[in-house]
C-alpha cells in the first residue's frame, strides 16, 4: 500500500525526534572529548567497495545488500555499513597526508535486507568511529573505552564488554584449518549456510545465528592456541590498557564479528536485558582493509553502535526523558484587521527568537483559547478590535489565568 512505509523501515515522528537529537548530541560531545571529527559519506557506493571490503562469503554481501544497476550500467549498493565508505573517503581525499592518526566519527542510515525485528530494521542507524594510521593497541583500548563510556554515560547498566582476537593473515590460516578439520566431524549438525562456510571461511560458523550457539561449538579449537607472537603480544597489551583504565571485560573465544576485514582485536558491548539481540556496539581492528581497497598497508581500528538498539535499551531502563518544548506565546485574533496585526506580531517575535504559534483556521475566540491551552504556551496574546485601536495586546497567563493589557511594544520585553 502506498500509505505504508516499506517493510523494515520506520518513520521517526515528532514525539520521538527529541530522543534522537539528545542521543546525537551525546555522540558529538563524547567524540569531541576523545578528539574524533565528523565525516559524512554518500548513502550509496560502488558495489565492489563492499564486496572487497566486507568480503564475499559473508551474510552481508551474499544475502543482505541492496544492490541495483544505475542508468550508466554501474552496480551500486546502498551502504550496509560505513567503515568501507570511511576508508574510501580517507584514501580519495588523502586524509593520510599529514602522517598523523586520523580519527573520524559518523552518524547515518545503513541498509541491509534482513528479517525485521525489534532493534533490527532494513534501514537502521549507526554511530561509529574509525581511527586510521596507528597499530598501537592503546588505540584499540581508546576505541573500546569511547564505546563503553558513551553507553555508560547514557545511564545504561548491566553492560558486558566481550573481547577476543581474530589473529592476522600469518596465523589465521592455521586456525581456519583447525576449524575446518573440527567442524568436518560435525557436518551433519551444521545448517546449510555453514556447510558452505566450512570451505570458504569456517570462522563464520562461530558467528552463525543458527550454529554459533550449539553445544559443539564450545569445544571448537580456540584461536589463542594458534596466535603468532605479534598477535599474542598485541592482545596481551590491549588487556593491560583496559585494566589500567579500570574497564571490566570478558574474553569470548567465539567472538569473531561478522565482517572479514577484522584482524587482531574484536569486541562487542552487550546490553543483557535485550536477550538474543543484546549487542549494542561492536568493532575491532582492520589492518588489511585499506590495502584491500587500494591503499598502502595501513593499520586501523573502529566500532559501530546500532542507535535503534541503544534507544530500546534506554527505554527499557526508563531513561528516555525528552524535555517538553514550551511555546512562548500563542497569538489569538478576532477579526480581519486583528489577524493582520497578530500575524505581524507573531513574525516580529519569531525573528527575535521567540517560539510563537497561532490558529490559521478562522476559529472562534473560544476555540482559539482552547488551542492556546493545549499548545503548551506560557501566554496567550489576544488581539481584537479594541487592541487594534489602542495598539495594545491582552496578555493572558495560561497557567494562572491572570491577564492584563500591555502596549504592543512591551510584548518582547515581557516575554523575556
Amino acid at each position: 500500500m502506498l500509505t505504508n512505509a516499506p517493510r523494515g523501515t520506520k518513520d521517526i515522528l515528532p514525539d520521538k525526534i527529541g530522543d534522537w537529537v539528545n542521543l546525537e548530541k551525546k555522540i558529538r560531545d563524547i567524540c569531541h572529548r576523545f578528539g574524533y571529527e565528523e565525516i559524512r559519506t554518500p548513502t550509496f557506493e560502488h558495489t565492489e567497495l563492499f564486496q572487497r571490503g566486507i568480503g564475499e562469503g559473508t551474510d552481508v554481501v551474499d544475502k543482505e545488500m541492496y544492490t541495483f544497476t544505475d542508468r550508466g550500467n554501474r552496480s551500486i549498493t546502498l551502504r550496509p555499513e560505513n567503515t568501507a565508505s570511511a576508508v574510501r573517503a580517507y584514501l580519495q581525499n588523502k586524509l593520510y597526508a599529514t602522517g598523523n592518526l586520523v580519527k573520524l566519527f559518523y552518524i547515518g542510515s545503513m541498509f541491509r535486507y534482513d528479517r525485521p525485528q525489534a532493534g533490527r530494521l532494513r534501514e537502521f542507524h549507526q554511530f561509529g568511529i574509525e581511527a586510521l594510521g596507528e597499530q598501537n593497541p592503546a588505540v584499540d583500548a581508546e576505541v573500546i573505552l569511547l564505546a563503553r563510556d558513551f553507553l555508560k554515560e547514557l545511564g545504561l547498566e548491566d553492560l558486558t564488554l566481550k573481547i577476543n582476537t581474530v589473529g592476522c593473515p600469518n596465523c589465521r590460516p592455521v586456525y581456519r584449518q583447525k576449524l575446518k578439520e573440527y567442524f568436518s566431524g560435525h557436518i551433519d549438525e551444521l545448517c546449510e549456510d555453514c556447510r558452505s562456510r566450512l570451505e570458504k571461511n569456517p570462522m563464520r560458523i562461530l558467528d552463525c545465528k543458527v550454529d554459533g550457539e550449539k553445544d559443539f561449538t564450545e569445544d571448537a579449537p580456540k584461536i589463542k592456541d594458534c596466535l603468532c607472537d605479534e598477535c599474542r603480544e598485541h592482545f596481551d597489551k590491549l588487556q593491560g590498557f583496559l585494566q589500567a583504565a579500570g574497564a571490566d571485560f570478558e574474553i569470548d573465544n567465539r567472538l569473531v564479528r561478522g565482517l572479514d576485514y577484522y584482524t587482531k582485536t574484536a569486541f562487542e558491548i552487550r546490553y543483557n536485558p535485550l536477550g538474543a539481540q543484546s549487542a549494542v556496539a561492536g568493532g575491532g581492528r582492520y589492518d588489511g582493509l585499506i590495502q584491500e581497497i587500494g591503499g598502502t598497508p595501513t593499520p586501523a581500528v573502529g566500532f559501530a553502535a546500532g542507535l535503534e538498539r541503544v534507544l530500546i535499551a534506554l527505554e527499557t531502563q526508563n531513561l528516555l526523558k525528552t524535555p517538553e518544548k514550551k511555546i512562548d506565546a500563542f497569538v489569538v485574533t478576532v477579526g480581519d484587521e486583528a489577524e493582520l496585526h497578530g500575524f505581524k506580531l507573531m513574525s516580529d517575535l519569531r525573528r527575535k527568537g521567540f517560539s510563537v504559534a497561532r490558529d490559521f483556521g478562522g476559529k472562534s475566540l473560544k476555540s482559539q483559547m482552547k488551542l492556546a491551552a493545549k499548545s503548551g504556551a506560557n501566554f496567550a496574546l489576544i488581539i481584537g478590535e479594541d487592541e487594534v485601536t489602542s495598539a495594545t495586546v491582552t496578555l493572558k497567563n495560561l497557567e494562572t489565568s491572570e491577564q492584563k493589557k500591555i502596549s504592543s511594544g512591551e510584548v518582547e520585553n515581557f516575554l523575556k
